[in-house]
């Protein structure tokens, strides 16, 4: 019987000024034949170690980085067949310097070592595949000039946490080299011995049984769909834990029943999209999310008009930064922040809790 993707080792041809893998050589097995291309490569080089996304082996391959028994592959979708000899060339990276864009900012806080900064939906952290300007990185650099800190790298220079590109609220960047230092070590640290706090507001669907809890549950890319994190057991899972509260319970319209409900979820870990997937795995997506959440997309309808027309304009998923807490790393001094709702939440929460239908 063959063996697990896990079980093959790929030949990988090493640069040999930085030793990073350059050309990955693989042999397709039998029980592979009839795999897309771009899906049998990622499993691949999720071996390598190097976990390229679907979507960056697409471009590999748009580029003419893949051969297949020699000859250029044509497409992300062909299937691959047994015995074929697949090899993947990999570009070295290229980071280029993120350039200085006006984009306002909302400041909560700043000081010579760091800011904090209310970010609204739809701005990207910092820049990446389809989002190299107009980011956050973009307006910080406009901002603080030679100050921000370029510990974080060239694309990432200050950043010690992140916020969804959908996800509004309260994030702090380091503005020093010394600030990004203790930040980076606080959030590290995930409260255990420094004091972090960070408090989400989630509109989920339903209501959960019990009015608070503990969601501790490994989180990893998932497996077929390189886009989406899932509960992922072994190695490849990372420790997520999130604590969370009822805060608010709405009504379908007339009294009718139970529909949504409004959750405070603190963070003790910080994983990619940890609230929406922890969310969904409890049985309880967040609204408007449109990647855990397309299962309950049909429960719209229990909504109240009012409701529905805000949830269908709100294009995100309705989960808001609320409250950030830290210990200032260079001073010492324990900072408190909190966000209101931004207008289309607080929008949606006011139509959720109409109950005249």
């Amino acid at each position: 019987m063959a063996g697990s993707m896990a079980d093959r080792t790929p030949s990988i041809a090493m640069d040999d000024l930085t030793g990073s893998p350059r050309r990955i050589i693989l042999s397709v097995e039998a029980d592979q034949a009839g795999e897309r291309l771009d899906r049998f490569l990622a499993a691949a080089t999720e071996v390598s170690g190097l976990n390229l996304s679907r979507t960056r082996l697409k471009s590999l391959i748009e580029e003419g980085n893949v051969q297949i028994d020699g000859a250029q592959a044509s497409a992300a979708s062909i299937p691959v067949r047994s015995g074929q000899i697949i090899t993947l060339n990999v570009p070295p990276a290229i980071d280029p310097a993120p350039i200085a864009e006006d984009i306002p900012l909302a400041i909560v806080f700043e000081d010579a070592n760091l800011i904090v900064l209310d970010k609204p939906a739809g701005l990207v952290v910092h820049p990446a595949a389809g989002h190299e300007t107009g980011t956050l990185v973009n307006a910080l650099i406009a901002h603080c000039g030679d100050t921000l800190s370029g510990i974080g790298g060239v694309k990432r220079p200050g950043i010690v946490h992140r916020l969804d590109k959908d996800t509004s609220g309260l994030l702090v960047v380091a503005k020093n080299d010394a600030a990004h230092k203790g930040l980076a070590q606080l959030f590290a640290d995930h409260g255990k011995n420094l004091w972090l706090e960070r408090e989400y507001l989630a509109f989920v669907w339903g209501v959960p049984e019990r009015p608070s809890g503990i969601i501790d549950a490994p989180l990893g890319r998932h497996t077929i769909d390189r886009e989406r994190i899932a509960i992922t057991k072994g190695e490849r899972g990372r420790h997520a834990v999130t604590h969370w509260r009822l805060v608010e319970i709405f009504e379908r319209p007339g009294g009718t029943g139970q529909v949504a409900s409004l959750i405070a979820c603190q963070l003790e870990t910080g994983r990619t999209h940890q609230i929406r997937v922890h969310m969904a795995h409890m049985g309880h997506p967040v609204l408007g999310d449109p990647v855990y959440g397309k299962g309950f997309q049909s429960k719209a309808a229990l909504l109240s008009p009012e409701a529905r027309t805000r949830l269908a304009s709100l294009h995100r998923q309705a989960l808001h930064a609320a409250r950030l807490g830290f210990t200032h790393p260079v001073s010492g001094e324990d900072l408190h922040f909190e966000s209101p709702l931004p207008a289309d939440l607080q929008a949606l929460h006011e139509a959720l809790q109409l109950k005249k239908g």
